[in-house]
């Protein structure tokens, strides 16, 4: 399994990214997908999760009503949307998957794959 996450970058307070996380060698469809964020010297932590059919989707606190995930198995794709950043979501944010991995257990310790990471810096 390969996954592949882009679009982040740099963006004012109160801005919008999308970002991307493309994933192959596997079927899309099977597993529930996620996204992690790490800050400098701390441990990765859960951000969102979505369902195979898409149909569930949880969402850490710190980012609850700001961003959304969605996904496209047509596209083997699924994506972050970020609204009303603050400089507090600096961070390398990280798509993931596994075997076991859904919208119930998305524990980081659920995880078999990683995407390589894609930093996202809020200015204020």
């Amino acid at each position: 399994v390969q996954l592949q996450a882009y679009g982040g970058g740099l963006v004012q307070a109160g801005g919008s990214l999308r970002l991307s996380c493309a994933a192959s060698g596997r079927t899309f469809s099977s597993y529930g997908m996620g996204w992690f964020r790490q800050f400098p010297g701390k441990e990765r932590e859960f951000v969102a999760v979505i369902s195979r059919s898409g149909s569930r989707t949880v969402y850490a606190d710190s980012v609850k009503g700001r961003f959304t995930i969605s996904r496209d198995n047509a596209k083997n794709t699924v994506y972050l949307q970020m609204n009303s950043l603050k400089p507090e979501d600096t961070a390398v944010y990280y798509c993931a998957t596994g075997s076991a991995y859904s919208s119930y257990y998305y524990h980081r310790n659920s995880v078999d794959y990683w995407g390589q990471g894609t930093l996202v810096t809020v200015s204020s």
